[in-house]
């Protein structure tokens, strides 16, 4: 435990911090796929789409790889998220891989459940995925954050708590664990952010039963408290919070060693929000200056 943390403890009383979150640069055009037009990479089990920063150094770039919503694609992501213009304009590649489409469905999904069969090993496409982007696109392979939405945000939870060592940071969006929530450890300590609507009926806070499937999404707070235990965190409550015009931040800084541990609320439903993108970057590229 730092000596922070150790002030921290011993100030507990101390007043909430307030600070404002600084925004990127404006957005520069990107290449898209791996061809002309709309042509997805190809790696074993599956494909991506990216969305390559124009004007680059010689040296690696760091990456987002960024997983969709249920029902959606790669190719929407790069299209039609600002989260890809931010990233690009902030000299990041955006990954964007492909969902499986299940049989009498149009869109892609992620298998992660863990009482469902799988569709796919998805921690094993995704590594593929990283070293075909390192190769064609000059990525920096100890330096990708892996986030998503939705059903892509519980797939990048359990990412995490299973694979932690692939990635250099975490950072779902309203999406957590399902029931039931993971028993055993997950791997290892963590670098996470997770962001959630107040407002969110689809993936609500507190959790929500889908009938037709007989599965049940997990209390986002439970979820809260699993990354406690595996970061190693000293006490329930935060140790530091952070408001600003749009976010509400509660953070755990008494932790193990190279954990970082953020759970972000802001005032809308379910979706990402305005200004997520830089929110998300800034706080990885301060853990990425300790």
């Amino acid at each position: 435990m730092n000596g922070d943390c150790q002030l921290l403890m011993a100030n507990s009383g101390v007043a909430a911090l307030t600070a404002a979150i600084a925004f990127g640069l404006p957005a520069t055009p990107a290449t898209t796929g791996c061809g002309p037009g709309e042509d997805a990479c190809k790696v074993p089990m599956g494909t991506y789409h990216t969305a390559i920063p124009e004007k680059v150094s010689a040296d690696p770039i760091p990456a987002i790889l960024f997983l969709h919503s249920g029902g959606s694609n790669g190719l929407s992501m790069v299209k039609n998220m600002g989260i890809a213009k931010t990233a690009n304009a902030r000299g990041y590649a955006f990954l964007a891989p492909n969902g499986v489409i299940r049989e009498g469905r149009t869109g892609g999904s992620w298998s992660f459940h863990p009482e469902r069969e799988p569709l796919r090993d998805e921690t094993a496409f995704f590594q593929p995925v990283i070293t075909d982007a390192v190769e064609k696109f000059n990525i920096k392979p100890d330096r990708v954050i892996l986030s998503g939405f939705s059903i892509g945000g519980s797939m990048t939870t359990y990412t995490a708590c299973a694979d932690p060592e692939t990635y250099a940071a975490f950072a779902p969006v309203a999406g957590s664990f399902w029931r039931p929530h993971p028993t055993e450890p997950c791997a290892a300590p963590v670098q996470l952010l997770h962001t959630h609507g107040w407002r969110d009926t689809t993936v609500a806070l507190e959790g929500r039963p889908i009938p037709r499937f007989n599965i049940t999404q997990d209390d986002v707070f439970v979820g809260m408290q699993v990354w406690r235990e595996t970061n190693g965190c000293t006490g329930l409550r935060a140790d530091r919070f952070k408001i600003t015009e749009q976010f509400w931040h509660r953070i755990w800084d008494c932790c193990d060693d190279g954990s970082a541990l953020e759970f972000v609320l802001f005032p809308g439903a379910h979706g990402v929000p305005r200004g997520w993108a830089d929110l998300m970057l800034d706080w990885y590229e301060a853990l990425d200056a300790e």
